[in-house]
Parts: structure tokens; sequence; C-alpha cells
């Protein structure tokens, strides 16, 4: 709490480009925070170098990452919006955390095992123990609420029963952050694979829509996304592809399911898909307009990081100063 505001902390890795699951899941609900919360959005450049990255594309992504907040409707003067390796003070009390994180809770993390098996020349000890270092990012800011999505819920579990263990050992130091998952913005699944989350790393290039992906290419992929044989546009559990696809219209056009399949009731997949990449493509467009002006200005963008990383370095610092005199550091 800071003043009558609770805090609200989230974060993205600047490790791909940013896909509409990660807009509609994510960044697009963030917004919604602002007035009502003290607000810390952070670009998680620490979690992305668990897979090997080329140097200048990162961060070339941090700045890109940092403009699609901004762009995504995230002011900068009501957020605090900033670079995650800027506020040091999260890898050490990452550090800290991994002590009181054990060995067996780590290795039931699924995203553990699903990053091993996909980057398994390089299963480093960061890839194991970056669910302590996502701890510290939470507990930093004594966060009261975390907009999470359902892939992620093992991870804030994971940062309460920390948090709690740590509060058992030295008395009130954490605030137990409770999950916010939106009711109104379901996983967005893959346009090739509707079993499998939409990921800004899936080796298919028709497998997802990226946020500043041109209206042509948003078409094109829309137009090849898997539905089924039997033509009825319905949300079903048997009907993955189609019930994905009405996930993403209802997204950006506010329509209800049923709304959508009276719609489309009696008329075919072809005009069902270009119904949905018109309304993804035009509800992107004012998104990308904003995000190509602030990566004009790099300046501005640095100066944000600063104003951000300032602010967020004040609240951890008393975090970290507590946690140093509990654990017996010398201040």
């Amino acid at each position: 709490m800071i003043g009558d505001k609770k805090i609200v902390f989230s974060g993205v890795q600047p490790s791909g480009n940013l896909t509409i699951g990660n807009y509609l899941g994510a960044i697009k609900n963030f917004s919604r925070f602002s007035e009502d919360y003290k607000t810390f959005y952070c670009v998680v450049d620490l979690h992305s170098i668990t897979v090997r990255q080329v140097p200048a594309e990162l961060r070339r992504r941090t700045y890109e990452t940092l403009a699609l907040y901004m762009a995504c409707g995230l002011d900068e003067k009501k957020n605090t919006l900033f670079v995650q390796s800027h506020v040091p003070a999260h890898a050490e009390l990452g550090w800290i955390l991994d002590c009181y994180t054990m060995f067996g809770e780590l290795s039931r993390m699924t995203q553990f095992k699903d990053k091993s098996q996909k980057h398994a020349e390089n299963i480093n000890a960061g890839l194991f123990t970056y669910p302590a270092l996502m701890a510290a990012d939470i507990l930093l800011y004594q966060t009261d609420l975390v907009p999470v999505g359902i892939d992620q819920k093992q991870h804030l579990e994971l940062a309460r029963d920390v948090a709690a263990r740590f509060n058992q050992i030295y008395g009130d130091t954490f605030t137990i952050p409770e999950g916010y998952i939106p009711t109104d913005t379901m996983k967005i699944a893959s346009l090739a694979e509707p079993t499998s989350k939409m990921s800004k790393s899936d080796p298919n290039p028709n497998a997802c829509v990226y946020i500043l992906d041109s209206k042509d290419d948003i078409m094109r992929k829309f137009k090849k996304a898997v539905t089924d044989s039997d033509a009825s546009v319905r949300y079903s559990e048997d009907k993955p592809g189609v019930s994905n696809l009405m996930t993403i219209y209802r997204a950006f056009t506010g329509k209800s399911l049923e709304e959508i399949e009276r719609e489309f009731d009696g008329r075919g997949y072809g005009d069902f898909k270009l119904a949905v990449g018109e309304a993804c493509a035009d509800g992107l467009a004012p998104v990308r307009e904003e995000f190509a002006r602030l990566m004009a200005d790099k300046a501005y963008l640095e100066q944000v990081m600063k104003n951000g990383a300032d602010e967020a370095a004040y609240y951890a610092r008393k975090t970290m100063s507590k946690v140093r005199r509990k654990i017996g550091f010398v201040n």
C-alpha cells in the first residue's frame, strides 16, 4: 500500500515480438489499474537471458517493449514504467529468495520443464531459479495485485509461498500478493495449433499474430487459421480453433459469444476469418501508429526509462532495507 492506493506489478520479457496474446491477455488490461492503484510495469530483461540473446536485438527489443507499453495505453505519468536491470535490487532480492525457495518447489515448475525441452543445449541455473527472481520482482514493491495469465499462476503461487515462509521466519516483511486473472480475456491460442497457447517463439510464422504485424500479414494469418470441418461458428470445447477465433473477435469488438454466433449463423468460415482479421487489424492500427511515433524519439524513451527506474528504486530501497536488517546483513 502506498498512501491509500494498493500496488500492482507486472512485467513483460523483451525476448521476442509481442503477440495479440500478450496484448489481449496482459498489456491491454494494465491501463485499467492506472487510476485506482499505484502501478509498476517492468520490462524484465534479466529474465530474458535464461535463453541466449543477440545483444543488439535485446537492446532494440527493450526499447520496443517500453514503447509498446505506452502505445497500448500506459501513460508514463500515471504508471511507473522501467527496465528491470536498471534497478539492481531485483537481482539482489532474487538471490536472497533463492535461499528461501526449495529445490523441490522449483523442480515442479512446468515452464522449466517446457523450456528445458525446447533449449536442451542450454539448461542453465537461471532457467531453473528464475521463478525466485519473479517472486523478487513482485515482493520488492510490496505488491497487492498481480495481473497474471493462467500460465503464470504457478509462479505467483510460488511467490506467495516464499513470502509466507520468509514472514514466518522473520516476522511481517512482505505483502502476500493476490493474482488477477481477467474474466473477459481468455487465453489466446495458436492459430495453427489451437490446443496450445499462442507463443511469440513459435517457429511457425502463421501460428501467431504480432501486435506490430501489417494489416496484410494479419489478414493472411487469419485466412490460414485452423478451424474444423463442420463450418458452424459455435463456441465449444470440441471446436478449439473456432472458439479461439471467437475469443479474439470478442476481445476486439466487445460482442458476446452469443452475438457472434448469431452474426455468423449460416455463413461459412471464410467470412468469419475475414471479419476476425479485419477487427484485429483495425484494433491494432492505433497501437502501431503510436509505437512508430515513440520509436522515432529514442531520447524520450530513455528519459522515461530513467524516471521510472529512479522511482522504482526509491520504493525498492525501502523493502531491501527491511530485508537486509531482518536476515542479519550490516547496512
